[in-house]
């Protein structure tokens, strides 16, 4: 293992944490500012940097700049003074793994740099990802299914049906069906029947002639004819509207159709593929959808699961999200705990993958460190878990059902419910607009804040990181907003 490099320009700090990381049996080695570190990365790297943010000469952060540029995954700890958030933000924006706040705790210290160190090894040990991800992922059984169904699908050019929850993946799988069949080097064209006002839903598919319509001041070509020789993928096909099922059954038919205004056939040499998450029968039995185009859509079916039927994907699905949300914002990419990635397994996620990359999203902008905690993700995730986490053994029967927090254990009185605070709440804003002030969001959103965590101190007796917890936010964000707000009260643990 490499040694850990640390750089300031107090040499009392540079001995202080050299000899912490001594008992520890960690190696270091040390500079007195970033010149000579930039110098020794020319021969050789650490496992670890730990830098100040002010020094002589080049500071921390053009440190993190120039060692970030060369080496993105290296973990780099930010020293800096416990009321500078500015410095801070810019360690995070820079990409530093996390900060130290002076004056800091030894102990704490040496827990984030033997974090920081578990990161580096952990991304050493991570195998080159290939060059070319796959179109979808998925090793679960029942998506399996769907790939052989793609396989046998590829020399064909028949008319599928794809059925399936909202946010499984049917426009994926219409592509892969487009890029697999012979029709792959002509157009995919995809429209989404119920993104398109009903009456602007017959020109968007079928185009229309010039005068057909007040604004039509010239011809315009359809979804088909746009598509022709390839695919037109019909997502949301349960929502188009019953007087224009009949216009496609009839293109479906016999593959001729007319533009909006038009009085000459055009052909339509155009494969139709179809999707929707509705149950098409149904809609059937309640006159709602065409029997006769629903036959003419349903010669080959092809379901999709929902993400609870393949949660074995879940971490491999979760990591291609994350590494492609950490590439467009041009960030190194976050990586969930194994609790983080048994606790998303075992949730609902009703929007499916849609809803988990949407989730990975918000991880790579929101969570606090490289190493993403359950605690550090999106309240309204972990607040609703599974009846049974998979982070805990089921509870036997019989056994009394414990308080859900120790605020629940002690609570004086039952709690006001939403509609009585949100109700003082808004009539205390309505004040505060009446009478002429102009920074109400400001003040009561700092007034809100404080009051959770102030409520959140005095049931940890103070103790900060357990505050942070409990209200499902990073320890790096309390400590921000209890400067920000002045709160007292807290302390380390």
């Amino acid at each position: 293992m490499k040694p850990i490099w640390i750089v300031d320009d107090d040499a009392s700090i540079r001995w202080v944490l050299e000899k912490a990381l001594a008992r520890e049996s960690l190696e270091t080695r040390s500079f007195a500012n970033a010149q000579d570190a930039l110098a020794a990365f020319e021969t050789d790297t650490p496992q670890v940097l730990v830098s100040d943010i002010r020094m002589p000469g080049e500071s921390g952060i053009e440190l993190l700049g120039a060692v970030k540029a060369r080496h993105p995954g290296l973990p780099v700890i930010i020293i800096t003074a416990f009321s500078d958030l500015d410095s801070a933000v810019a360690s995070f924006q820079g990409g530093a793994f996390d900060y130290l706040a002076k004056p800091f705790d030894i102990d704490k210290a040496v827990s984030l740099i033997r974090r920081a160190l578990e990161e580096s090894l952990r991304e050493a040990s991570v195998e080159a990802a290939p060059a070319e991800t796959p179109e979808i992922l998925g090793h679960a059984p029942a998506m399996q299914e769907v790939f052989r169904a793609i396989g046998r699908l590829s020399q064909s050019n028949v008319t599928v049906l794809i059925t399936g929850e909202s946010g499984t993946g049917k426009e994926l799988v219409a592509r892969a069906l487009h890029k697999h069949s012979p029709r792959a080097q002509q157009p995919f064209i995809a429209l989404n029947t119920a993104a398109i006002p009903k009456d602007l839903l017959e020109s968007e598919l079928f185009g229309h002639e010039r005068g057909a319509f007040t604004g039509a001041q010239a011809m315009r070509r359809g979804r088909f004819e746009q598509a022709e020789n390839g695919t037109l993928f019909l997502d949301e096909i349960g929502d188009m509207p019953f007087d224009l099922q009949t216009r496609l059954l009839r293109v479906l038919s016999d593959g001729h159709f007319y533009r909006v205004g038009g009085h000459q056939p055009v052909k339509a040499n155009v494969r139709v593929i179809a999707a929707t998450h509705q149950n098409l029968e149904q809609r059937v039995r309640d006159g709602l959808f065409r029997e006769d185009l629903y036959h003419r859509l349903n010669v080959i079916r092809l379901r999709l699961p929902s993400l609870r039927e393949r949660s074995e994907d879940i971490p491999i699905l979760a990591r291609h999200f994350l590494v492609q949300s950490a590439r467009q914002l041009g960030v190194e990419p976050k990586r969930l705990s194994e609790a983080s990635m048994r606790f998303l397994a075992g949730l609902e996620l009703p929007g499916n993958v849609r809803q988990l990359e949407n989730l990975c999203n918000w991880i790579t902008v929101m969570a606090p460190g490289q190493t993403v905690e359950v605690k550090d993700l999106p309240r309204d995730l972990t607040q609703v878990a599974p009846l049974v986490s998979p982070l805990q053994e089921p509870r036997p029967a019989g056994t009394p059902q414990a308080p859900a927090t120790a605020a629940a254990a002690i609570a004086p009185s039952a709690p006001i419910s939403p509609e009585g605070w949100i109700a003082l709440l808004e009539q205390q804003a309505a004040g505060m607009l009446s009478a002429g002030q102009t920074d109400v969001m400001d003040t009561l959103g700092r007034q809100f804040e404080s009051a959770l965590i102030k409520t959140a101190l005095k049931h940890t007796h103070g103790r900060k990181n357990d505050a942070a917890m409990r209200l499902g936010i990073g320890r790096n964000t309390i400590t921000r907003k209890i400067v920000e707000l002045g709160i007292d009260g807290a302390r380390e643990e």
